[in-house]
């Protein structure tokens, strides 16, 4: 089959589409005939070299997809059946092997190739905002990143959940996608101090969830714009990893941190947050609360034209890439 190897680390251009040997399913798994496959900040990572995947995954980068069903095992999906996966790597690719239980149906009224924009986002959400911190009605949300795929899908579950979102970006445009959402409170974080904006939008308050891309960048002033028995939930470092904590400002608003990762969770823990998905964000997606913000697609033979653009920083929603 097709699939992209990294030959070294580095940019876009270490990226070439081979031929490898297909996957073969072992016990428990569904072999899936790729249609596409979403680009991430973990693929970059791993292209650059700073995030191996973990033991035992497939080194094809790649994390979610959508696809049918060619093989399901002992599963209860049958051949055939539209499908979309949370994946550990190997989803650029034409086929795929994963645990049955990080796989769920797609979800009604969304075309297969737009459905691969779900599954990471999805999980990401729903497991740091509502699983992890608790988001409910009522609550306020500041989102970091606005203008990505997680950050489009944050809003709009918090939306969902009757929750108010803040939301950060670096120009007016990305702004304006959160602003059609129906977002009120939008920062550009290159001229506006998001701690002074997200307290004069909540009376001096503060918010109850913060979902944060940047890390170390960003802890302290995190910590300054909680409101008392906040919740702060880091899934990403693009602004570092180490810096200094004030306990004493984090005891003080009796706030919590708490640090997350996806990929290298044991299936068991995937498949429940995958189920978790299927429960709570499909219907979301079905009655077309929540949609997916799709940017551009390409086709597996351009990946590295896909990686350049994603490295650019100018798309808004998510990159594809489609396969079959």
């Amino acid at each position: 089959m097709r699939a992209v190897v990294i030959e070294g680390a580095g940019g876009p251009e270490v990226l070439s589409v081979q031929e490898v040997p297909a996957p073969v399913p072992g016990a428990g798994e569904v072999l899936i005939d790729v249609v596409a496959a979403g680009l991430n900040r973990a693929d970059v990572q791993q292209r650059r070299g700073f995030y191996p995947p973990p033991a035992g995954a497939s080194a094809v980068p790649g994390l979610e997809v959508s696809g049918h069903v060619a093989d399901a095992g002992d599963s209860a999906f049958a051949v055939g059946d539209a499908v979309v996966a949370l994946l550990a790597g190997g989803g650029y690719a034409e086929q795929v092997a994963v645990p049955a239980g990080q796989v769920v149906l797609a979800p009604a009224g969304v075309d297969l190739v737009e459905a691969a924009a779900l599954p990471e986002t999805g999980a990401t959400v729903w497991s740091n905002l509502v699983l992890q911190a608790g988001l409910e009605a009522g609550d306020h949300v500041l989102i970091h990143g606005a203008s990505g795929g997680i950050g489009l899908m944050a809003i709009q579950v918090g939306l969902a959940l009757g929750a108010v979102p803040h939301v950060t970006a670096g120009s007016t445009a990305k702004l304006d996608v959160a602003r059609s959402l129906g977002v009120g409170s939008l920062i550009n974080y290159r001229d506006q101090d998001f701690v002074a904006e997200v307290r004069a939008a909540t009376d001096g308050r503060g918010v109850d969830v913060i979902l944060d891309v940047v890390g170390a960048g960003y802890l302290a002033r995190n910590i300054e714009a909680l409101a008392t028995g906040g919740r702060l939930v880091v899934i990403g470092l693009q602004g570092g990893a180490k810096a200094e904590l004030d306990l004493a400002a984090l005891m003080g608003k009796r706030a919590s941190v708490a640090g997350t990762t996806l990929r290298s969770r044991p299936v068991a823990e995937k498949t429940a947050i995958m189920r978790a998905v299927q429960e709570n964000v499909w219907p979301l997606v079905a009655s077309g609360a929540v949609r997916p913000f799709v940017d551009r697609t390409f086709p597996l033979a351009e990946v590295a034209d896909a990686h350049t653009y994603f490295d650019s920083g100018e798309h808004t929603g998510k990159v594809l890439l489609t396969i079959g």
